[in-house]
Parts: structure tokens; sequence; C-alpha cells
């Protein structure tokens, strides 16, 4: 169990973010979605997605999807017909939407995510084989599209982690997680050993601390911030995603936003 940190705001948080044990996505769950991968080495896979990744944003954004629906609604709702907006020639339009709840929740409303199986399937080990979908397309005006229920722990910090998902963009990933991360630091990681070496750089991280302390409008903000995070990683932990880049994303802005918040309770 991780050890405990307490902060003036009266929010306990993990001093570390455990990471789950390492499961291998299941191969079976690829080639269910596309026969012709069942041989193909998941990485191969995930690299190959990742080249799309501009395609398959350009097809999400084209869909004019509302962003939930009520609960009520999925018993009946086993698919549903989206308007699409025009878009160009190489849009890769999505194969599901997700209809994202809390288990522990009573909200009357699920979130609504559209995203493509292959991405899902190749990142994410904890998540049972997807529904085949064969969305299709009404005069290229609409989609046709299946609703997969899903239940996650946190359905409104989904987004930063499902973009990652598609780009595996470090900097992306982090400028979510840490809004007030400078962009001059961001540029400089330009591989995975970048992020290694700011996570062992105790100078480096007090810099990065130091700015987001005094970028913040108050505690009240870095709480929200480290909420946010920890929201994050456990949908990650969730859905079994165990990209390393996450992790040291994940890792990295833990370490920044706990030094933001000690910095600022030393400073009241």
């Amino acid at each position: 169990m991780a050890s405990q940190q307490s902060y003036p705001s009266n929010v306990q948080l993990p001093r570390k973010l455990q990471r789950p044990q390492y499961i291998e996505v299941p191969a079976q769950n690829i080639a269910a979605i596309d026969p012709e991968l069942s041989h193909v080495p998941v990485d191969y896979v995930r690299r190959g997605l990742k080249n799309q990744a501009n395609q398959m944003f350009a097809g999400i954004a084209a869909l004019q999807l509302p962003p939930s629906m009520h609960r009520s609604q999925l018993h009946h709702t086993p698919s549903l017909t989206i308007p699409i907006r025009p878009s160009g020639p190489s849009s890769s339009y999505p194969t599901h939407i997700l209809a994202l709840s809390k288990s522990s929740s009573s909200d009357s409303h699920v979130t609504l995510v559209p995203t493509h199986a292959l991405v899902l399937a190749s990142n994410c080990a904890s998540l049972p084989r997807l529904p085949p979908s064969a969305p299709s397309h009404g005069a290229t005006v609409s989609v046709t599209l299946p609703v997969l229920p899903l239940t996650i722990p946190a359905p409104a910090a989904f987004a930063p982690l499902h973009s990652f998902l598609y780009t595996h963009s470090a900097p992306q990933l982090l400028s979510a997680l840490l809004p007030a991360i400078p962009g001059s630091f961001l540029s400089t990681l330009t591989s995975p050993q970048a992020l290694r070496s700011t996570l062992a750089s105790g100078p480096a991280l007090h810099t990065l601390s130091s700015h987001l302390m005094s970028s913040a409008p108050g505690m009240g903000a870095l709480t929200n911030v480290a909420q946010n995070i920890a929201a994050v990683w456990r949908n990650a932990v969730a859905l079994g995603v165990h990209d390393p880049e996450l992790w040291h994303c994940l890792d990295l802005a833990w370490e920044v936003i706990l030094g933001a918040m000690n910095l600022g309770a030393g400073a009241r």
C-alpha cells in the first residue's frame, strides 16, 4: 500500500502512483478485429496505428455526436446513427461508441466517446474482447456505430489517456496533466530517455514544481491538478495500459504536482 501524504487542503494523496502487474495484450482480441493481424507483433500494430493517428482523429472530429446520453437509453440502443461533417478523403471513421460510466455512480447520464477498436485492443490488456463492428455509411452523411457500455473509475478524465493511446506523445499527455508546464521543457522530450533523465534530476523536478506553484491561482487549483492526474492513473490501471512512456509521464506529473503542493504549503 502506498504511503499517504497530507496537505493543507485535507486531501490524502499517495506518495507514489503504483503500477499494475504487467499483463500482455491478448493477441486474440486484435485478431478478432482484424484477422490479418493475428501473427503481427503487437508493438508493430501500435506503431502502424500511431502513424494513422491524424486520419483517425479527423474521423472522430467529423462525427456530430452528443457528449452524453441518458443511462436508461443504453438498454435499447445497441447502435447510434451519427451525422458526419464534411471531412477529408483520408479520414478514418471510428468503429465504436464507448458509453462510459462509473461503477459506483448513480449519474443519470453516460459519457459518449467515439473510438477505434484496434487502438483499444492493442493497448488495453484488461479490456474484454470488443464486439464486431461493420460501420454502415449512409451516403457519406451519417455513420452507424455499435454502442459499447464500459465502466471505468473516472470517465471525466478519460480524454487524456484516450488521446495518448493514439499518439503515444509524451509532450501532449504532460500538457494535459500539467496545464502550466513550460513549452520550452516539452520541446526537450524527444525520447523516452529525456523523460527518465528529468525524473532522475532533483533540480529539474524542483524547477518544474516551482513554475507550476507560481502559476497556479492557489492550493485548490493544485489539488484539482493532482486529482485529475490520479484519475488518469486509475483509468490506466483499470484498462491495463502498460506503455512505459505513459507511466514515465504519470510519474513525472505526480512528482511535479506533489512538489508544487509542498512548495505552496511552505509558502503559506
